[in-house]
């Protein structure tokens, strides 16, 4: 296992300094929990580090009438510490799932959304709230969807000297019910081979609405549109989703890799579709 040992690691105290350092080939650094892994595994290094768990925008969580905003250096454990955990079920839910005590102490929402993961938990909930990302570059701030930014494992559309300076949650209206599950191949610190979170609004023991996310079954996170209009007027319960699960199933493109078979991840994703009837059948 090869060590940092020599790696230069700068921690500017601006946006403006730590976008200049990124510009000069530094790579950003926030809880380190994915990056120092493909770090020490890696035969090629950054010039330079740039840690960014010292600037203010970056560290900063507000929560308005109708969004929040959460710095990309803000913690998952900070996260659901906050009220913004009580405000938004989804998040919370997701966020509770992410490795042990340690991991979520130092892991950040904004590492999640730049390590571009199919698994990762922290994506699943910013999807279904229809997430947007702001960046941060020489040049000035834009805003992009998440469903834009992230285009595939790894792959995100940062330009050179740009970071992720937050992101932008919208509230969803009403107050939908919440479900997140995912499965692993083990109890503890899971890596999903495949998981789904879901807001649903019902209206007299029926679905009026729902969004779904499922993480592991695609390149991306996948929002599967055909679905979600097909849950709308169902009885939300485990038998009325039966014939959907085969459905999103189908609207599936997993792989095989060490951890399940693409075909196990199509079975695991239908029967989490009747799984989340069940479970928020029981929570009305």
């Amino acid at each position: 296992m090869r060590t940092l040992e020599g790696l230069s690691i700068e921690r500017p105290a601006t946006l403006v300094g730590a976008v200049e350092l990124l510009a000069d080939g530094g790579q950003p650094l926030a809880g380190g929990t994915d990056l120092v892994v493909r770090l020490r595994q890696s035969e090629s290094r950054p010039r330079r580090l740039v840690y960014l768990g010292r600037i203010p925008e970056l560290r900063a969580l507000s929560v308005e009438e109708g969004s929040a905003e959460i710095g990309a250096a803000v913690s998952h454990a900070e996260i659901l510490s906050s009220p913004l955990a009580a405000r938004l079920p989804i998040l919370r839910q997701a966020l509770s799932t992410i490795g042990g005590p340690a991991i979520r102490a130092m892991g950040t929402l904004g590492g999640n959304v730049a390590n571009a993961s199919p698994a990762a938990d922290g994506l699943i909930p910013l999807y279904l709230l229809d997430a947007q990302v702001r960046l941060a570059g020489l040049t000035g701030e834009r805003e992009i969807p998440l469903s834009s930014f992230v285009r595939g494992p790894g792959a995100i559309d940062l330009r050179s000297g740009e970071l992720i300076r937050s992101l932008m949650l919208p509230f969803p209206a009403g107050t939908p019910l919440s479900y997140f599950r995912k499965v692993g191949r083990r109890r503890a610190l899971v890596i999903a081979v495949a998981s789904l979170g879901a807001l649903v609004w019902e209206t007299q023991g029926k679905i009026a609405q729902a969004r779904v996310a499922l993480g592991s079954v695609a390149p991306t996170v996948l929002r599967p549109a055909h679905v979600e209009r097909a849950l709308v007027g169902r009885e939300l319960h485990a038998g009325s989703l039966e014939d959907l699960a085969e459905l999103l199933s189908e609207e599936t493109r997993p792989i095989d890799d060490l951890r399940a078979t693409a075909a196990y991840r199509r079975q695991v994703a239908g029967s989490l579709l009747v799984d989340m009837a069940e479970t928020l059948s029981n929570q009305e």
